[in-house]
Formats: structure tokens, C-alpha cells, sequence
């Protein structure tokens, strides 16, 4: 039986209490989402953090205090993902600083936003290098195919350090009432597409089950959350980001497929 690896982003960067009011901001939030998304199935949170007004912050003494506040909720049963994403206030240099002073076990990386120039190339190369050293696992975000297609340049050209890439494949933008369908996924996956060893979707609106269940017959695993989304496949609200990973999890289940633990994770993506 195929295993899936079910990931929670349970805020993003942008959502508030006025959008949800389970939308996890601080750490202690945050610590109680991830025990009760990995009771629901989960093995990987992709965690935010936030400033005291609720904006997007990278910073690594916030992202310390959150993973400790997880860790000490759930200890190793999840994965802890720290995000990069610039959100449009942060440098690639600075982008790149949180990831080395956290060295957090894995960190997520937006591809057009770390290099969105020819002249970043080299740095992008070197913090690859950097997080294989230090054992920090990557994903590099994939908006769109021609993203993919950029990675895959980088890896024949010697740019990327790792045999096995994980990758997140996109379906869609951050807009309002932006619907993500499952036909969304075929730019990343029709034969030609650059290929990674493991890779995952995340998609929006009432649809996201749909989409990564889609994903995961495919062979990829799975991203759900607030950050993207808070409908149910029925169209109601979730109470909790719990709900969108419970939804899932019964969705792949419901296909033979078997959900991922962290340590099964762990271990499929290892460097």
C-alpha cells in the first residue's frame, strides 16, 4: 500500500482572526493545532510566523519559540517546516539568513522569490548546499509549470546538491475566491514535465481535497490547511485546520492508500 504524507499549513502568512478564528498565530496556537492535526493524520507542519499585529515575520527567534512550543505538544510525531516566503516584504539575503540561523529540520523555499534573477543563482546554489550539510530538507514551492521547468535546468546545471528534491506543485493563486480544480495539476505531471522523487500539492477553496486526493493516486502527497483554504469537500467552513487533514486522510484512504507518519516521512525524504 502507496504512503501518503499528509502536510497541515495551518496560517500561511496573510490570514487572520477576522478570516478564522482557529487560524493559529502564536506559538502556544500553534503548538495545539499540530497535536490535534496529527491526531487527525498529519506528519509535517508548515508553520508561519507572526508579528504582534498579526503580519508576516521572518524572524528566527519567533521560529524558535514556535518549534519549541510544537515540539513540546507533539515532540517527533511531526515534522516541523519552517517557510522562507517573502510575502513580499524580505529579501532573497534575508530569506536565506532565517533559514541558517533556525536550522530548523526542514524549511519551505518559493523558487521565484529566492531566485528571481539570474544573479541569485549562485547564493540559491550555496544555501542548498548549506541545508544538505546541516541536514535541513528542503521544498522548493513551484507556482506553475515554467517553475518546474527552471528547477529542473538547475539540477542539470549543477545548481542543486540533493538526488531526491522534494517539491511542492501549486494549484493556483493567493486571490480572492480563488477555486483550485484537480485538472490544475496536469501542466506539473503530463509526460515530458520535469520529474521530482517527491512531491506534493496544495490547492484552494472547496475543491483542495479533490486536488490533492488527485495528487496522491498520481503518486505525490499532501498539503492542507488554512493557509490555502477552510471549506470541507461539502462546501461548509472547517471548525479547525484538523478537519481539512481528517478530510484527507479519509479521502486517500477511501482510494487504498495509506496515510504517512513523520518517521515514514522522515525517512522517504531523507538527504
Amino acid at each position: 500500500m502507496s504512503l501518503v504524507a499528509i502536510a497541515v499549513a495551518p496560517n500561511g502568512g496573510r490570514k487572520v482572526k477576522a478570516d478564522h478564528p482557529a487560524v493559529p498565530l502564536t506559538p502556544a496556537e500553534l503548538a495545539v493545532t499540530a497535536a490535534h492535526c496529527l491526531e487527525a493524520g498529519a506528519a509535517m507542519i508548515h508553520a508561519h510566523v507572526r508579528n504582534a499585529d498579526g503580519s508576516h515575520l521572518l524572524d528566527a527567534a519567533a521560529y524558535r519559540d514556535a518549534i519549541a512550543a510544537i515540539r513540546s505538544a507533539v515532540g517527533d510525531r511531526l515534522v516541523i517546516q519552517i517557510t522562507s516566503e517573502a510575502l513580499g516584504k524580505y529579501t532573497p539575503a534575508q530569506q536565506r539568513a532565517v533559514v541558517q540561523a533556525v536550522k530548523p529540520e526542514a524549511a519551505s523555499l518559493a523558487l521565484r522569490e529566492l531566485v528571481p534573477d539570474a544573479g541569485e543563482e549562485q547564493a540559491f546554489a550555496d544555501l542548498l548546499g548549506w541545508m544538505k550539510r546541516e541536514r535541513v530538507t528542503p521544498q522548493i514551492i513551484l507556482y506553475d509549470a515554467a517553475d518546474a521547468v527552471r528547477l529542473a535546468e538547475f539540477r542539470k546545471r549543477g545548481l542543486v546538491p540533493f538526488e531526491k528534491l522534494p517539491a511542492l506543485f501549486v494549484l493556483g493563486r493567493y486571490t480572492a475566491g480563488q477555486t483550485s480544480h484537480p485538472a490544475d495539476l496536469l501542466p506539473f505531471v503530463v509526460p515530458g514535465a520535469p520529474t521530482f522523487e517527491h512531491w506534493s500539492v496544495c490547492a484552494f477553496g472547496a475543491q483542495e481535497t479533490a486536488c490533492v486526493t488527485a495528487g496522491a493516486l498520481l503518486g505525490g502527497h499532501i498539503r492542507v490547511g488554512f493557509e490555502n483554504n477552510e471549506l470541507l469537500p461539502d462546501g461548509c467552513r472547517a471548525k479547525g485546520n484538523q478537519d481539512l487533514v481528517a478530510a484527507a486522510r479519509r479521502a486517500i484512504e477511501a482510494v487504498g492508500l495509506k496515510y504517512a507518519t513523520a518517521d515514514e516521512l522522515r525517512a522517504a525524504t531523507a538527504l
